[in-house]
């Protein structure tokens, strides 16, 4: 048995390392990364602070150091790359895959980590500090990098005993072209810290990645800006499926840790620390898996995200003097890098107890023993508020043909380190499995938060099962088939008739993607009444191959289809994402129909996000009103702009803003066409009544309380709770008085990436507003 000295003294005997040093005994990365070029326009430099060029040129000469190590982990959508850097005590290869055989058993075989007193003394704890993940929250980059220079050259005992006994692992700046341009967003659009359930963006795949394989105990999320500094953990709700008994403590701990260390650097700016667990009643939950560190626990760590003090974004970069702006980003610099240090001490002087809650949670996993619950006073404020637990099923059974939607969704849970198998025609997620808090949180319903919370940080609902489009059942108890494991599904297309033109309905993203690409070809589509596109039979065959696509025998009366040129006020990631279904877009917001913007050369006009028809010139109006093309309304901007251009005969009732979740919904297709599904997602809901002669409804909401999971708020009225919008139109369509054809959407179709089985009700509304009869 190796014990802690023997640790520490292996250390010593290497003698002091300093930075471009080298160790015969350690395994330093030494292929130089590639150097940028210098970007003058880089947002950080104006803060004093680090532009993105100036990081690999210093990580060249950090990584000669035998404690650190820097790989390249992925790249931005705008091709930068984006680094894991490492340190650690210097390493050799065996002592590298001695570490990894120990974090795999930590996994696959619990009940062995738990008696191995090699691994015991051995396993260097991981910590995973995951920076700048909103691009314009710039700080913890440079605080990472302050202490990866700290830590690489430091010979003081107790750096020495840290980097023997832990690994401490930066995502150095996860949104790297967000950091450049100084936007909050990456180059698509996406909040990155709402998207790692989905993973949709590189960025965020090369940090998931970065997780599932340091597989740490304790992961830190650094960003800006909440005055005072506000210091993690969340108050409730807290997700559901938790082992919250094994992570409570250890964050509630460091947080009262990190905040004594804040207050003594002596920043009048951070010293109104908040601890959302302690201090608030609601909104700053760790509901959602889409942040940071509600994601990271499901990966078996105590997380927590801090959110430094002074704020230089927004409208603060553009207003406030630099000289201020620097002084205001040094102390943000200072916080996170004193979190930093509290959080990797916090890490060693409680190593045993993190290793020993992570094998627990991997072996209850495995177990399928119920979750564990949490008493009162447990840690200090806890209480009945802060219980939130589910009941795991045996397993899910993912159906039917590996289609797109199928493969999708079975390669998804796979990426994120969830075990499948192949059984009797179908793909098992057995619940007893180490991570089963993430294929739960996955697939499972979710849960009504209505009466829970006044607010939430992130959506209520979002379940692949509901919302991805596979054919997903839940088996509750029973023996679970056995079958081979799985590693990847490649998707099967086909072609099911006969004739000289085929039809294929749209269900999934690849079939809208397979449409569109033919329509850029040149290939003569046309489209039936019912929605399905009919295809000749000779462009049929690379469709299948490429996209997966399954088409049957076209019938019935059909009109020419032609590719639509959209305009559409929409936030960035749902422009990115109809661009990634293959549509052709343009952004225009309410200054681009002031300065002149030509909707003429558009087919379609989309409003869904900020438009403001009332503040638009009489001249400019009467140009919109005049519009001759396709409309689609969504959400607050578009209901208003439909009552504003008095377009429809309707009226648009909205729900509370804050209203969000997953909908049962009955669909009657009038125009529209297409298989839209039994289930809608929306965020800020809107019914339409009093409709005109000529509107018809498309869908509506479902009958009795049509919420599966969510929030849904009463509003102040009294009114406005999901049983109210019971069987009201949630879609409808008509033709306008100017002969426009619209639609209104009262959902939200193309809600981030999230909803992938509705896409094709959106493309049907585009393919059909868009057409002239």
């Amino acid at each position: 048995m190796r014990s802690r000295g023997w640790a520490i003294a292996v250390v010593l005997a290497l003698g002091a390392v300093v930075p471009g040093a080298t160790s015969a005994a350690g395994t330093p990365t030494t292929a130089p990364l590639r150097v940028f070029p210098a970007d003058a326009s880089d947002k950080s430099i104006k803060l004093g602070l680090l532009p993105y060029h100036a990081l690999a040129p210093e990580l060249n000469t950090l990584q000669r150091n035998s404690r650190v190590k820097v790989k390249v982990i992925g790249q931005s959508l705008q091709h930068r790359d984006i680094y894991q850097v490492t340190v650690t005590a210097p390493e050799t290869a065996a002592d590298e895959r001695e570490q990894d055989i120990w974090r795999a058993e930590i996994e696959n075989n619990p009940m062995a980590a738990a008696k191995d007193e090699g691994l015991q003394a051995g396993y260097k704890a991981p910590i995973w500090i995951n920076s700048n993940i909103h691009g314009d929250e710039w700080e913890g980059t440079d605080a990472a990098m302050r202490t990866i220079r700290r830590l690489a050259g430091a010979t003081d005992p107790h750096t020495l005993d840290l980097l023997a006994r832990t690994r401490i692992v930066f995502n150095l700046t996860a949104n790297p072209d967000g950091r450049v341009a100084g936007t909050r967003e990456n180059a698509a659009g996406y909040d990155l810290n709402r998207d790692y359930l989905t993973s949709s963006q590189p960025e965020n795949r090369a940090a998931r990645d970065s997780d599932i394989r340091t597989q740490p105990v304790y992961a830190l999320d650094l960003h800006g800006y909440i005055e005072g500094t506000l210091i993690e953990p969340s108050n409730p709700p807290h997700g559901q499926n938790y082992e919250y008994d094994l992570t409570i403590k250890p964050m509630y701990d460091n947080a009262i840790a990190i905040e004594k260390a804040v207050r003594a650097l002596g920043h009048p700016e951070a010293r109104n620390t908040q601890i959302p667990f302690r201090d608030y009643p609601d909104s700053w939950d760790d509901w959602s898996p889409n942040l940071t560190t509600a994601y990271a626990p499901l990966h078996g760590a105590a997380a927590i995200t801090v959110e430094l003090p002074a704020p230089v974004d927004d409208q603060y970069y553009n207003t406030v003097p630099v000289e201020e702006l620097r002084h205001r980003s040094a102390v943000n610099v200072d916080v996170a890098a004193t979190t930093i240090q509290t959080t990797t001490d916090y890490v060693l002087a409680h190593r045993s107890d993190l290793i020993g809650a992570q094998i627990e949670t991997f072996r209850r996993g495995i177990a399928g023993e119920p979750q564990r619950t949490v008493p009162d006073g447990f840690v200090p404020g806890f209480g009945p508020e802060d219980r939130s637990s589910t009941v795991f099923p045996r397993a899910y059974v993912i159906a039917g043909k590996s289609g797109a939607a199928t493969a999708r969704l079975v390669n998804h849970l796979i990426a994120h380190d969830i075990r499948v198998t192949r059984a009797n025609g179908s793909y098992v997620v057995d619940m007893h499995q180490p991570k089963r808090g993430l294929a739960n949180t996955m697939l499972e319903a979710g849960a009504d938060l209505t009466g829970r919370t006044d607010g939430l940080t992130d959506t209520a609902a979002w379940s692949l099962s509901y919302l991805w489009g596979a054919d997903v059942s839940v088996l509750k108890d029973g023996p679970v088939p056995a079958g081979r494991p799985v590693t990847s599904v490649k998707p099967t297309g086909g072609i099911e008739g006969y004739g000289t033109d085929l039809a294929l309905t749209l269900k999934d993203g690849n079939d809208i993607e397979a449409v569109n690409s033919l329509l850029a070809k040149g290939v003569p589509l046309r489209r039936q009444d019912d929605g399905a596109i009919v295809v000749p039979r000779q462009a049929a065959q690379d469709i299948v191959a490429k996209y997966a696509v399954r088409l049957t025998a076209a019938h019935g009366p059909s009109k020419p289809l032609s590719r639509p040129a959209i305009a559409a006020d929409l936030p960035g990631d749902q422009i990115s994402l109809l661009r990634e279904l293959g549509f052709t877009v343009r952004p225009v917001t309410t200054a681009d129909l002031k300065a002149g913007f030509d909707l003429s050369t558009v087919d379609l006009f989309v409003v869904g996000d900020s438009l403001r028809y009332d503040l638009l010139d009489p001249p400019v109006q009467a140009k919109v009103k005049a519009f001759k093309g396709g409309l689609i309304l969504t959400g607050y901007a578009g209901t208003q702009f439909n009552e504003a251009a008095s377009l429809l005969p309707v009226t648009s009732d909205g729900a509370r803003t804050a209203a969000s979740g997953i909908i049962r919904v009955t669909n009657t297709p009038a125009r529209l066409g297409g298989e839209a599904p039994q289930y809608t997602f929306v965020s800020g809901p809107y019914r339409f009544t009093g409709l005109g002669p000529d509107v018809q409804v498309e869908q509506r909401y479902g009958t009795g309380n049509p919420l599966v999971a969510g929030f849904w708020p009463t509003r102040k009225d009294g009114h406005g709770v999901a049983g109210d919008f019971a069987n009201q139109p949630s879609v409808i369509s008509a033709t306008s008085g100017n002969g426009n054809r619209v639609v209104m959407f009262g959902t939200n179709p193309l809600f981030r990436a999230q909803s992938k089985a509705l896409f094709a009700q959106a493309a049907n509304a585009i393919y059909w507003s868009a057409s002239r009869d």
